[in-house]
Formats: structure tokens, C-alpha cells, sequence
């Protein structure tokens, strides 16, 4: 009887072990669901990302002035006739005053 309740017992023991630190245990797989929910959130914000893309690719196929915006913005184009202005940004310059001559 006390082989068989010895054996039990330490049956228990290799159990609750594997329950608690095993291959499979509560702590892994509480850190799988974690990490399966980070995996989620980045899918979730390349979703999007991809869909801003995606319109994106839809407008500069379609619409002419997507594709405008674009030249003017990136390649600094400009239309027929229009005037470029480039603005530095910066101190102001400072005007200029004559030196007074030496004194005589």
C-alpha cells in the first residue's frame, strides 16, 4: 500500500512540475497569448498602413491632381507660367548702413 501511495504521489509531483514549468505550463502558454497579441496589434497597424497605401496607389492611378501634388511636392515642378519662389528659412538679413568715414 505505501508503494502504491508513493507512487502516486510522486506521479502528482511530475504532473503539477510539468502544470507549472513543463513544456505546455501556464507561464508559457500566458506568454504565447501575449505575444499572439502584440503579433495582432502589428497586423491591425499594417492593415491600415496598407490601406492608406492602397488608396493612395488608387488616386495617383486615377486622379490627375493626386499626381500634380506629387510633381510640385517631391520633383518641385511647376506649371506654365506659374512663378517659383524658394523661402529660406533663418535670421533676417540685417540692412546695411554706411561706415562713417575717418575722422578729420
Amino acid at each position: 500500500m505505501r508503494i502504491l501511495i508513493g507512487f502516486l504521489l510522486l506521479t502528482l509531483v511530475l504532473l503539477q512540475y510539468r502544470l507549472w514549468v513543463g513544456e505546455g505550463s501556464l507561464a508559457e502558454v500566458s506568454a504565447l497569448r501575449g505575444e499572439i497579441a502584440t503579433q495582432r496589434a502589428e497586423i491591425a497597424r499594417m492593415q491600415t498602413r496598407n490601406e492608406v497605401l492602397e488608396a493612395e496607389v488608387r488616386d495617383l492611378r486615377d486622379g490627375l491632381e493626386a499626381l500634380e501634388e506629387r510633381a510640385r511636392s517631391e520633383l518641385g515642378m511647376i506649371k506654365r507660367g506659374e512663378l517659383f519662389l524658394q523661402l529660406i528659412e533663418g535670421a533676417p538679413p540685417q540692412p546695411t548702413t554706411p561706415s562713417p568715414g575717418p575722422a578729420n
